[in-house]
């Protein structure tokens, strides 16, 4: 009798122990969820079309909150919906560098950036380019992308401004490679 009840105990804490487990793992999915539906979201790099800022295969957090209460800010690196399919039928997102914000006067001609008729330094692109010319004013609901590759970059010089409701998240940090580890600036 006294194995009987010892027995039963065991068995008792055993439950609870388990029924701790998938409680603590059901909270947790159900807080993944919550924090990528509403919060961040990860995405992968999967193109050249940023380097030397990012590479080939980074691992990216996007906010996705900060454009709920703010417009987005040059220099800011964002991943949008393109108007771009994929193989599989599905809206392509790109990663690409803010330059101009709307009512911006945009010119891009002999492989320099003038915004507002200044020239834009820009420390982060790859080397020189010449691919593009523009002049225009950023509409309203609207920013000028580019990518930091600019020879080959598909950006805002080919698909011309693209509207704030189609960022899907400002970049965040790099979360692999490993030894890359940290905020994207």
């Amino acid at each position: 009798m006294y194995k009987l009840i010892l027995c039963r105990k065991e068995d008792e804490e055993v439950t609870k122990e388990v029924f701790e487990w998938i409680k603590t793992i059901a909270i947790s999915v159900i807080i993944a969820l919550l924090i990528t539906t509403f919060i961040a979201r990860p995405t992968l790099v999967k193109q050249e079309s940023m380097y030397p800022t990012l590479y080939e295969n980074d691992y990216l957090i996007l906010d996705k909150l900060s454009y709920r209460f703010q417009k987005p800010e040059r220099g800011d690196i964002v991943v949008f919906e393109a108007a771009l399919i994929t193989a599989d039928g599905d809206n392509k997102d790109l990663i690409k560098r803010v330059i101009g914000l709307e009512g911006d006067h945009v010119v891009v001609r002999d492989g320099r950036t003038y915004i507002n008729d200044e020239e834009l330094k820009e420390d982060y692109i790859n080397g020189s380019y010449k691919r593009g010319n523009v002049d225009l004013v950023v509409p309203e609901d609207k920013v000028f992308v580019m990518g930091d590759n600019r020879e080959i970059s598909y950006d805002s010089r080919d698909i011309g401004p693209i509207d704030i409701q189609t960022i899907r998240g400002k970049v965040l940090v790099r979360l692999y490679p490993f030894n890359r580890i940290g905020k994207v600036d």
